[in-house]
């Protein structure tokens, strides 16, 4: 193991609460190129049964505690080229547990541009300075007579202190214990304070609730902190970020200022310099960089909860599908695909046309259905979705084939993707984005795997947060959800196999073309003949991928090849085949797990084993069930308050959620009407895909806005909860400190979210 590595595994084991040798294995198996599904679900024994989670957050701590030790290295190797380094001086540095403790250590000697105390240096007013803040018996003025010196620049006795304070003013803003006291006072006690920007009221109308804005810094929550953030990049907003100043002052009167004397006086001053001009901005920089890491984790956090959910959406399975891209004037692009999802055959018909168009229209439809057998048909919710939805199902037998909506978002910017081309290069943007609504029906993950997932329409302020953090917490998801479901690898696309464990973009093509020159696997050993995918991709890979049908039936399940032995051995003591053993409920529980335990395989992978065999190659995702729109409701002109109607779940932010009620725009459930109850995170009560019941609140039909409650009563309050324990001691009225107002939050109603308009997107793309 890298021996820096093993320093840290103390760390990370008392921030997790978990055992030494739990972080060990886990970093020894990162190292050794073991990816987090692999060591989640294989490598048990060794982690004590760690999940992907605590995985990852091993990882990425890790990860956090390099970045330390380079920066650590850096700040070593500048003090010694400086010849600042001492003893001490390094001991501090390598004691140094945070980032920020590092640098305060580091920032008296980090080289920085000329300053007031830099110029009041080289003027040679340092000793007056360090007399005047030991703060003694001498007279400042006294003591700053004998530095007055108009060649230097020192015209009189008051130059001379002023320049003296400059340079405490700078001693105390480098003061790690002040800056320390300091940064706990802005975290706890500061406001941030939002005000519109002279002249800008009309042009940033969408920030009107915070021209005039305060919240407390501690509890201000990250769709705010965003909005204000964008609001100030745009010119609109002015933001400042500072606790109450004569709580800051106090510290450092505290901390520095030693008597009521002349000398106590001017150190006195430069401490009120020091915060006011440099200590004041420092912090407040670092708060505004913690409060941006903050909201960027939240809101990455809500976008990743959402991938997830529409990933690992329910799938209707192999099944003859015909998907339909709708549109008015240009018409309906149709496609029909295999169970597999290959392109049979394309076609345009226009229903919304002519009487003799969607004559000609109708007859398409039913000869394709009848031609290529289609079992089900997937039509895209944007543009003339719910109208083509009406037409197909006037067309054909609803009975026996199902017409489905699909949510399209994300397809024309697959359809305009280097992939969409690769795959389809000899049809234009319109067949593409059919495929990939029909395909989308078939197996949503396989087919949303293609697309940018900032793209696909779940996020919350994706574009105002760390692009780099946002695409690795994204890939985690994907990678999760690909591996966690498995992939046939005689089905699968590049792109899906790109995010098995242990393959990549080149091992993934070099699969694909190795089956389309020999034929489709036949069992799992043949992957070790793809080109350049070797032992260590082949243990990292071969559990998740599927080879249904193949000479072994382990194949098709997610038993490790590593653990075929073990599953012979249980075989060969009950007298039967491998096969029997997968069919037969009765043998499985004539194995005594504990007889199978050795020093590699331990319970936890027994019983998973034992868990596959009884349904090997389970998909875990919901069984696909059929939803419909309200047959009455197309548009949002339809709408009338009170109405009820199904929806889903499109997308969830920290504010409420938005559902797709079949009218072309989602309509928001704000966080207040989603349930009975009072609710702290929306996704506590709702996911992506989620088919609701919803109360038609409020149409705003020239902002095109719908409010929507999934309440029992509509818009009554949650009643509070009673109180349990015993009431607090109150001081008499007269007594009583009146209680600060302040503006209601920008989520505080439907509608009144400035940035609603940013998440509240027209169904489909």
């Amino acid at each position: 193991m890298n021996p820096t590595n093993l320093t840290h595994i103390g760390v990370i084991s008392a921030e997790m609460n978990l055992e030494a040798a739990q972080i060990k294995s886990v970093v020894q198996l990162l190292e050794d190129g073991a990816t987090v599904p692999f060591i989640a679900r294989y490598r048990k024994e060794a982690t004590g049964s760690l999940d992907e989670v605590a995985v990852s957050a091993i990882r990425d701590r890790v990860i956090q505690l390099q970045e330390l030790d380079g920066r650590r290295e850096t700040i070593l190797n500048s003090l010694e080229q400086h010849g600042h380094l001492t003893d001490d001086l390094k001991a501090q540095v390598l004691a140094a547990e945070t980032m920020t403790r590092l640098e305060d250590i580091y920032l008296p000697y980090r080289p920085k541009r000329r300053t007031k105390a830099t110029i009041a240096r080289e003027k040679g007013l340092e000793p007056l300075a360090l007399g005047i803040f030991a703060q003694e018996a001498a007279d400042p003025e006294t003591l700053a007579s004998d530095y007055v010196d108009p060649e230097k620049g020192v015209e009189s006795v008051e130059d001379a202190l002023c320049g003296a304070r400059d340079i405490i003013a700078e001693m105390i803003n480098e003061d790690p214990q002040a800056r320390s006291r300091v940064r706990e006072l802005f975290f706890e006690k500061s406001s941030i304070r939002s005000q519109v920007v002279a002249g800008k009221e009309d042009e940033g109308a969408k920030y009107k609730d915070y021209f005039q804005w305060e919240e407390a810094v501690a509890a201000a929550p990250s769709h705010r902190i965003l909005a204000m953030r964008r609001g100030e990049k745009e010119d609109v907003l002015s933001l400042s970020i500072a606790p109450p100043p004569e709580l800051a002052i106090a510290i450092l009167e505290d901390l520095f200022v030693r008597g009521e004397d002349k000398a106590a006086e001017q150190v006195r001053a430069a401490a009120h310099d020091a915060y006011k001009r440099l200590l004041s901005r420092s912090m407040e920089t670092e708060v505004r960089v913690a409060l941006k890491e903050r909201a960027d984790a939240e809101a990455i956090r809500v976008f990743a909860d959402n991938l997830r959910q529409l990933l690992l959406a329910s799938p209707l399975g192999a099944k003859r599908v015909m998907g339909i891209d709708p549109g008015f004037r240009t018409g309906c692009k149709i496609v029909c695909l295999d169970r597999q999802g290959k392109l049979l055959h394309n076609d345009t018909i226009y229903p919304h046309g002519s009487e003799r168009q969607a004559a000609a229209a109708a007859q398409t439809v039913q000869a394709l259905c009848h031609q290529f057998g289609i079992e089900a048909i997937a039509v895209g919710n944007g543009t003339a979705g719910r109208e083509t939805q009406s037409f197909v199902e006037g067309t054909i037998d609803a009975q026996s084939l199902s017409v489905i909506m699909v949510n399209e978002s994300g397809a024309s910017v697959y359809s305009a993707s280097d992939i969409a081309r690769q795959e389809f290069p000899d049809h234009d943007l319109t067949v593409r984005g059919a495929v990939s609504i029909g395909r989308r029906l078939i197996d949503p993950l396989s087919e949303l795997v293609k697309i940018d997932p900032k793209s696909i329409g779940v996020g919350q302020y994706q574009h105002d947060v760390d692009p780099f953090a946002l695409k690795k917490s994204l890939d985690d998801v994907v990678v999760s959800c690909v591996n966690g479901v498995g992939v046939e690898v005689n089905q699968a696309s590049v792109q899906l196999l790109t995010y098995v464990s242990g393959l990549g973009p080149q091992l993934a093509k070099n699969i694909v073309s190795y089956r389309d020159e020999h034929g489709a696997f036949t069992g799992r050993e043949g992957l070790k003949k793809v080109k350049r995918l070797g032992p260590k991709a082949f243990e990292q890979c071969a559990g998740f991928l599927r080879v249904k049908g193949g000479e072994n039936p382990l194949d098709a399940s997610a038993v490790h090849p590593e653990s075929y032995a073990v599953v012979g051995s249980m075989a060969e003591d009950l007298g039967c085949s491998v096969a029997d053993l997968m069919k037969d409920a009765g043998l499985r529980k004539k194995i005594d797990l504990n007889r199978y335990v050795t020093d590699t395989i331990g319970l936890p992978t027994l019983t998973d084993i034992l868990n596959e065999l009884a349904k090997p190659g389970r998909d875990p995702r919901e069984p696909f069930e059929h939803f419909s729109f309200d047959a009455n409701v197309s548009t949002i002109q339809d709408l009338v308050p009170g109405m009820k109607l199904p929806g889903i779940v499109t997308n969830v932010t920290n504010f409420g959620a938005f559902v797709d009620i079949g009218v072309h725009q989602d309509g928001l459930v704000h966080i207040s009407e989603l349930c009975d109850q009072f609710v702290k995170t929306p996704s506590d009560v709702v996911n992506v895909q989620q088919k609701v019941t919803v109360t038609v609140m409020d149409v705003d039909l020239p902002r095109n806005r719908i409010s929507l409650s999934m309440k029992s009563q509509p818009g009554k309050r949650p009643e509070p909860k009673p109180q349990t324990d015993p009431p607090r001691k109150t001081r008499p009225a007269g007594n009583r400190p009146k209680p600060k107002t302040a503006p209601k939050p920008a989520s505080s109603a439907p509608f009144n979210n400035p940035f609603a308009d940013a998440f509240r997107k027209p169904s489909g793309r």
